[in-house]
């Protein structure tokens, strides 16, 4: 019984390893196929990222930079030279926000608006249609249930990842 047990943990093991190396190589592709995707109107997939998060309803009246780092998974330190890049280009706008004048708030200009809704957005549509040529609705459900459930599980790691350093420190 255990000779069946290593060779089931051998074979996971591998299987494991081809997935995050295809995640890897994905991650890869989706930075330098969906950059050139909007690369002429200055956009990269990381400022399509921002954008896209800050045309949600629910953050029309903006975000602070620790709820679009949480947001979008990225350190405060990543995205802060990114959003100063952003607002020199006049696609999003900081502010102090009026309930915390410690915090700063992020929106979108009107400028970046109408980038975002007019430009961007229909080219990242035919990115998509592209990327997921041959892709079911179901092939889509599947996946997209998947890689949440696996974001589930790689978040709960960062969580005692993090309590642990706050035990260390």
């Amino acid at each position: 019984m255990k000779k069946l047990d290593d060779s089931v943990t051998a074979a996971r093991m591998e299987l494991a390893n081809r997935l995050f190396f295809r995640l890897y190589q994905c991650t890869n592709m989706l930075h330098k196929t969906g950059s050139r995707a909007v690369e002429d109107l200055g956009l990269t997939t990381q400022q399509w990222a921002v954008l896209g998060a800050l045309s949600r309803p629910e953050a029309k009246e903006g975000m602070s930079v620790g709820d679009l780092a949480r947001y979008l998974m990225v350190s405060r330190q990543n995205l802060s030279g990114l959003i100063s890049r952003m607002e020199r280009d006049g696609h999003i706008s900081i502010d102090p926000d009026g309930r915390d004048r410690r915090s700063r708030l992020i929106t979108m200009t009107r400028s970046g608006q109408k980038v975002w809704n007019n430009e961007a957005t229909p080219k990242i549509h035919r990115y998509y249609e592209q990327a997921l040529t041959d892709f079911s609705v179901g092939d889509l459900t599947h996946t997209l249930h998947y890689l949440l459930k696996l974001l589930d599980n790689m978040k709960r790691l960062d969580d005692e990842d993090s309590a642990h350093q706050s035990e260390v420190s």
